[in-house]
């Protein structure tokens, strides 16, 4: 039996981090609907404190979803989801960027020239990766 799944990352302010990623990966924040969002609040569904505003766009407080810009059949949705608790310790799971060994370097200098922070690089027999850390500090690597 296959499954769709979706790839949840936790953070303490999701929708900067949503926005960082998408840009990092060239793919595309997913719109949250106003409208439907303030219907929720009217009906008593959602409270107003359920919601904030980023970049002048009434959203959900606990997440944002980035999606590749093929859609989910191409790859999966990566929804970073707002947690209470700071980041304490190495990720259990982490992305991978695979660019190509000729890449690697122009894609680190990219992404660190966004905000990412280098934390070491490794080597596998012919394969070589740097493994990198969001603004958040979840780490992710380029191979």
């Amino acid at each position: 039996m296959s499954y769709d799944f979706q790839v949840v990352i936790d953070s303490g302010d999701p929708h900067p981090l949503a926005d960082w990623w998408a840009d990092a990966l060239g793919w595309q924040v997913e719109a949250q609907d106003e409208a439907v969002i303030k219907e929720l609040i009217e009906k008593g569904h959602a409270r107003e404190d359920d919601t904030t505003t980023h970049n002048g766009a009434l959203v959900w407080r606990a997440g944002a979803a980035i999606r590749h810009p093929d859609g989910l059949e191409r790859a999966p949705r990566v929804l970073f989801q707002l947690v209470p608790e700071p980041k304490s310790g190495k990720n259990r799971q982490h992305l991978d960027i695979r660019v190509g060994a000729g890449n690697i370097e122009a894609e680190v200098a990219r992404l660190t020239a966004k905000g990412a922070k280098e934390l070491h690089r490794g080597r596998q027999g012919p394969n070589w990766w740097v493994t990198l850390a969001d603004p958040e500090g979840n780490e992710f690597c380029v191979s």
